[in-house]
């Protein structure tokens, strides 16, 4: 299988990653979840080219993470935006620099400290189940089929028809 195909599979893991799983991806992101909106800064700060920077740009405009604001009109320049889909990714990259601190600091602790502004508190990461509000990890779930399988093994049959 080919990495363009794998959005196409019926997981929504495999999908997100299609979108997502590159590294330029996830630092455009980082970065404007920490406050930068426009191309030259995103160049200018990730040392990235500008190829490859309008190319995730563009991809994430497209598939509707982010989208563009006109801040400037001659020359006509524009700012990104996270959407509703984008600022949703918050809690994934939240929970990546989490395991970053923890695995990958080297022994010099967290580069970054992120602090709740309601109670002011250093805060790390907690998945909770959304009904009763416990802790939850690999231990304490059970994954189990959902429509979305049903309809692409649906779809598989009706091709090999």
């Amino acid at each position: 299988m080919k990495w363009d195909e794998v959005g196409a599979l019926p997981c929504s893991m495999a999908r997100s990653l299609a979108l997502l799983g590159d590294r330029w991806t996830l630092m455009v992101l980082r970065s404007l979840f920490m406050g930068m909106r426009r191309f030259d800064d995103f160049q200018t700060h990730l040392g990235v080219t500008r190829h490859v920077l309008s190319d995730r740009l563009s991809r994430l405009v497209e598939d509707g993470v982010l989208h563009k604001v006109p801040y400037m009109e001659r020359p006509l320049r524009h700012e990104y935006r996270l959407t509703d889909m984008g600022r949703d990714l918050y809690p994934v990259m939240q929970a990546l620099n989490a395991w970053g601190d923890k695995w990958l600091d080297g022994g010099h602790g967290a580069p970054l400290e992120f602090h709740h502004s309601s109670c002011g508190h250093r805060f790390t990461p907690l998945m909770v189940c959304s009904h009763c509000r416990e802790p939850v990890d690999y231990r304490n779930t059970v994954p189990m089929a959902g429509p979305g399988l049903a309809m692409f093994q649906q779809r598989l049959k009706q091709a090999e028809s």
